[in-house]
């Protein structure tokens, strides 16, 4: 078995950045839940409203990876380790969902994607150093509030959008698998100011998301 290097790691890190933040890049391993739905015609407003959360959705899964990516290389157990790989790659397919149903809404990822990426691998990483009962107690918090926003998109855009709600669907089943995953695997309850900050900053993205 191959043990790897320190450039091995870095090389390999450089690559999962550069697939998560370049669009087509990271293709997905299952198929879009959306193909066997079809949707009518949206009007303006419909449109910009769902492109709106679709980009949100988007950016909210670029930060997944950027703190699996990061609790990762951090992680003190192998099993750990390999459970935050694991996870990032399945969250994979929900870049490539969200990426697909912009370019028919013909709109586009946020810009602010970099600067999101940055933040969440320094807090992944920084959970995984505060110990991995912390670490995968950071994740189940984690999907427990991306379940949250999944649940509150899916009630603002319209039931006539099947291919948005079918995407949305799988995310949200993926992520409270992840949640239970993580729980099963030891991970602790953080206490209330950590998830408040959390909160916070989950918020600032969705606003700042919606638009750009």
């Amino acid at each position: 078995m191959r043990r790897y290097t320190l450039a091995d790691t870095l090389i390999g890190h450089v690559d999962q950045v550069l697939k998560t933040l370049t669009p087509n890049t990271a293709p997905a391993l299952r198929s879009n839940p959306a193909q066997t739905h079809t949707t009518p015609p949206l009007d303006n407003q419909q449109q910009q409203l769902v492109a709106g959360l679709m980009r949100v959705n988007h950016t909210g899964e670029v930060c997944a990876q950027a703190l699996y990516h990061g609790q990762a290389l951090t992680a003190k157990l192998p099993t750990v380790r390999e459970e935050m790989q694991r996870a990032a790659l399945e969250e994979q397919d929900h870049l490539a969902w969200c990426e697909d149903r912009l370019k028919e809404l013909n709109s586009h990822i946020s810009v602010l994607n970099p600067l999101w990426y940055g933040l969440s691998f320094g807090i992944g990483a920084a959970a995984g150093l505060a110990g991995d009962k912390w670490s995968l107690g950071f994740v189940a918090e984690t999907e427990k509030q991306v379940c949250s926003h999944l649940q509150s998109h899916m009630a603002q855009i319209p039931d006539f959008d099947q291919r948005s709600h079918a995407i949305l669907t799988q995310m949200h089943s993926d992520e409270d698998h992840h949640r239970q995953q993580a729980l099963a695997a030891g991970g602790v309850e953080l206490p209330p100011p950590v998830k408040k900050i959390m909160a916070i900053v989950s918020k600032v993205m969705t606003k700042t998301s919606f638009y750009v």
